[in-house]
């Protein structure tokens, strides 16, 4: 297990922050804004320092998987575009990406389906030209540099870049966004009981998702509810025009709904019985909090439709990445930046490939890896960050921080479940507080321009 958090940075007051208090105590507000389904390689392979791609003894990146539609390898490029196709991001896709450590299954599986430009019928056709290479290869080898995603750059630059951040659970949104808020994914034959939960990292079947209007189908516990035991204000914030309960305004904000896969917690069991359900709030209310210095001491925030960074979806990247850097922005220029941790990072691997194998943590993960960043005054200037980690360490985090060091442990629950891993505890999991310098002046805010291309 990674080294523990400081000893006297463990507080269950809420309020406890920065007025005397050290080391992670001077985190009043911890932020997690989740963007969607890029690869670490895809996105920071070729980042100065970071682990990314492997190259040969002249620096030329070395990767070369197979191509069954080519009948060769085919070798990842650098791309321009702001669209892409990606691959397969189910369980099974991750488990023949992986392909027992060999890392190499990505465009056999982006080959097989009949819908995606990497499949045999489709590559070659003019509708596909955009989300091929210049050699043919599908989309999955691309890769971008700080010339298409500057801010996300920026920010590894100027702040903390992980490399090391692997997904929850090798599967997709929903899981991810499931163990973000609980550690943990399942499926329940009887919602209001929590021992009836079992290990479920597929949930495709209608009788295992939530959807919006439908009674709760997640059972066991989340982190909400040792926040309200603990007294710890959070709010959980999607796209405008978002609702799960009748009646609803039909016409969407200007960012667009989130779906439910990226918003659960109306599917939870325990939010309805802690009678929490007015805490998952629009991206506007995150926006008013922030200028006010009003913000709840532990928020989530997922992009809607129209902000998301899903290959295939309606927007490109620009998109996405101005949606993260305005949320940023509203952090830093508030009140309450100088006690302001923000974790960015995404929730799955969108079938891009990805050199790292993920470590096996237990029947449920860790899923492939993804971009994570840490930004902060007090986080120390251009680290990157080795720590093998995952969405388990923010848990980790808030429950260090808010709650006095309490898990989500069924044998200290109130509300006890049957979870097999208690996430938080696994051997090996790295500690985010390695990624903050608390002796040195809170640094002044980066604002960054949200659409650098004009």
């Amino acid at each position: 297990m990674g080294a523990n958090l400081d000893a006297g940075a463990t507080s269950d007051q809420p309020d406890a922050g920065r007025r005397g208090g050290q080391g992670i105590e001077l985190l009043d507000h911890l932020i997690f804004i989740v963007q969607e389904n890029r690869s670490f390689d895809h996105y920071f392979g070729t980042f100065p320092g970071a682990k990314g791609f492997p190259r040969d003894r002249r620096g030329r990146i070395s990767v070369c998987i197979p191509d069954p539609v080519l009948g060769h390898c085919s070798r990842p490029y650098h791309t321009n575009k702001q669209f892409q196709d990606g691959g397969p991001h189910s369980h099974p896709a991750a488990v023949k990406d992986v392909n027992k450590g060999k890392m190499n299954g990505f465009i056999k599986v982006a080959s097989a389906p009949r819908t995606f430009c990497a499949n045999a019928r489709r590559r070659f056709t003019k509708r596909c030209r955009p989300f091929i290479g210049p050699k043919k290869q599908p989309d999955v080898m691309s890769y971008m540099t700080g010339k298409q995603i500057p801010n996300y750059w920026r920010y590894a630059r100027e702040f903390v870049l992980e490399d090391r951040m692997f997904a929850p659970t090798d599967s997709w949104t929903l899981p991810a966004h499931l163990f973000l808020v609980s550690g943990w994914s399942a499926y329940c034959p009887v919602p209001t009981n929590p021992m009836s939960c079992r290990s479920n990292i597929d949930l495709k079947s209608d009788k295992e998702q939530w959807n919006y209007f439908e009674p709760p189908k997640y059972g066991w516990t989340d982190i909400t509810w040792l926040l309200k035991e603990h007294g710890v204000e959070w709010g959980y914030y999607v796209g405008e025009g978002t609702c799960w309960q009748n009646p609803c305004d039909d016409q969407p904000g200007p960012w667009g709904r989130s779906l439910p896969g990226k918003n659960p917690l109306p599917g939870f069991v325990s939010v309805r019985e802690s009678h929490q359900m007015d805490r998952v709030l629009p991206h506007q209310e995150y926006l008013d909090a922030a200028a006010a210095g009003t913000l709840p001491s532990v928020s989530w925030i997922v992009p809607g439709n129209r902000v998301s960074e899903h290959p295939a979806g309606p927007t490109g990247i620009r998109s996405g990445m101005a949606h993260v850097t305005r949320m940023v922005n509203a952090a830093m220029e508030g009140p309450d930046w100088d006690s302001t941790a923000i974790f960015v990072t995404w929730d799955d691997w969108g079938g891009f490939y990805d050199h790292v194998v993920p470590p096996r943590v237990d029947r449920n993960g860790y899923g492939l890896r993804v971009p994570g960043l840490v930004i902060s005054p007090y986080s120390k200037a251009g680290k990157i960050d080795h720590q093998t980690l995952s969405f388990d360490a923010y848990l980790k985090l808030i429950e260090d921080r808010f709650l006095g060091g309490e898990r989500l442990d069924p044998e200290t629950l109130s509300r006890p479940d049957s979870r097999p891993t208690v996430r938080e505890e696994l051997r090996g999991l790295g500690d985010l507080a390695r990624s903050f310098d608390f002796t040195q002046p809170p640094r002044p805010p980066l604002i960054l321009d949200p659409t650098p291309f004009g």
